[in-house]
């Protein structure tokens, strides 16, 4: 059973287009254009569904996991660290994995610098789409690289027609979605009850 937050189910109603491909159209209050009084009611949210007391820091992906990171990060006084999709000259102690694009059709390199995420750290990952888990796998190894903890998987919206939330799910990972959409057909959205 689905834990939709009203709030959030209500703008993609409103604001968000189905598109051929399964693809989910939120560019203009989430991944392109930003609604910062959207970010902070899904961000109050996460505070909510995650323990602040549980992790230390918050761990997302460049780009479009980095707003609500930051925005759940000041509510709760926690450091931000993004994996970046290309490889700074200047990154020392760097931890790097391979993910898979099914946006871009691509498989790119993340990386993290081992400086700031390490052993000490619980992490809470944040990012906007959960769908096939690639991204969340490219995560859940550079977590394992630096010997850290993952507390949990927030994700701002769940394909859970894509394999995604149950691969993370069959790991015992705590996972929330608080919006999680059942189909795409017919480009119309269908959320899960």
């Amino acid at each position: 059973m689905a834990n939709n937050f009203p709030i959030l189910v209500d703008r993609i109603k409103r604001d968000g287009r189905s598109l051929e491909g399964g693809i989910l159209k939120v560019d203009g209050f989430i991944n392109h254009q930003l609604d910062p009084d959207l970010l902070y009611h899904m961000s109050q949210e996460f505070a909510r569904r995650f323990d602040p007391n549980s992790y230390n820091k918050i761990l997302t992906i460049e780009a479009s996991g980095i707003a609500p990171a930051v925005m759940l990060g000041y509510l709760t006084h926690k450091e931000v660290v993004f994996a970046k999709k290309k490889k700074p000259s200047t990154m020392n102690n760097m931890l790097v994995t391979e993910v898979f694009s099914f946006t871009k059709n691509t498989t790119y390199q993340i990386c993290v610098s081992g400086e700031f995420l390490s052993a000490d750290d619980k992490v809470l990952f944040i990012d906007d789409f959960l769908a096939n888990g690639k991204a969340a796998s490219g995560i859940l190894d550079l977590v394992k690289q630096a010997g850290a903890t993952l507390v949990g998987m927030g994700f701002l919206i769940e394909k859970s027609f894509q394999n995604g939330g149950k691969m993370l799910r069959d790991l015992n990972i705590h996972v929330e979605s608080l919006a999680t959409i059942a189909s795409l057909d017919n480009c119309e959205i269908t959320f899960e009850k």
